[in-house]
């Protein structure tokens, strides 16, 4: 990611504290740029640098940031391990993990959100899709582009699906719930899922919240890798 920061024209409130940000990436030319998109920003603040997955687990434990911005390939920890042990199942103080990868890594991705990652971005991609990501992922939202998540997890979940053709065996969700799953896993956001079913977006809502609840998923991240690995999709 290369430039300036695309003149988000983002502001910090008065006395609100700016989202802090770990940055971890072995390849430091990478690393110093993040870093310093976005240090650029008066709502961010970078918690800290680190070149491994070891590392980054370890000042994630002393530094408490918001989020961490995650590479995937590392040596000594890779970024699977690493976001397992920061945001994965059993992890008493989950630390939001946003990672960034390229195309032809489709199974770590897939991998990494099974992990616990709230969500991931292209190596290439510009500097305010970053800083957009990051912000969204401060918040407790899931970050998807429909697009790649159609491609990357889509890809790699076609290879573990059901040898039965994916017939929903055992998933808890009512016909209407399943339908919306599916459109979940398609990309479409929640004014999307309204018009294609033409219900209120708060109804929307509603079934994303029951959905999340019955399956016992953290985010729409989760709920999507979910909608691949039982067959729900195609």
């Amino acid at each position: 990611m290369t430039g300036g920061t695309g003149g988000t024209g983002v502001t910090a409130a008065v006395g609100e504290a700016p989202i802090r940000v770990l940055v971890c990436d072995d390849q430091v030319l990478i690393r110093t740029g993040l870093a310093t998109i976005i240090d650029a920003q008066p709502d961010l603040e970078v918690a800290g640098e680190c070149g491994d997955g070891q590392a980054a687990v370890g000042l994630a434990a002393r530094l408490r940031p918001d989020v961490v911005v995650m590479d995937v390939r590392m040596p000594v920890l890779d970024g699977i391990e690493a976001t397992r042990l920061l945001a994965g199942a059993g992890v008493p103080h989950p630390v939001k993990v946003l990672v960034v990868t390229t195309f032809n890594l489709d199974e770590y991705v897939y991998e990494a959100l099974r992990a616990g990652a709230s969500g991931f971005l292209l190596k290439d991609a510009p500097p305010d899709r970053l800083l957009h990501g990051i912000r969204t992922v401060a918040t407790g939202a899931a970050l998807l582009d429909p697009e790649v998540t159609r491609q990357l997890v889509g890809r790699y979940a076609a290879r573990i699906r059901p040898a039965d053709g994916g017939t929903p065996h055992g998933v808890p969700l009512t016909p209407r719930e399943l339908e919306v799953l599916r459109l979940i896993a398609d990309g479409l956001s929640n004014s999307e899922i309204a018009a294609a079913l033409v219900i209120s977006p708060e109804t929307v809502k509603t079934f994303v919240s029951r959905i999340l609840t019955k399956l016992d998923l953290r985010d729409r991240v989760q709920a999507v890798v979910y909608a691949y690995r039982q067959g729900l999709v195609t």
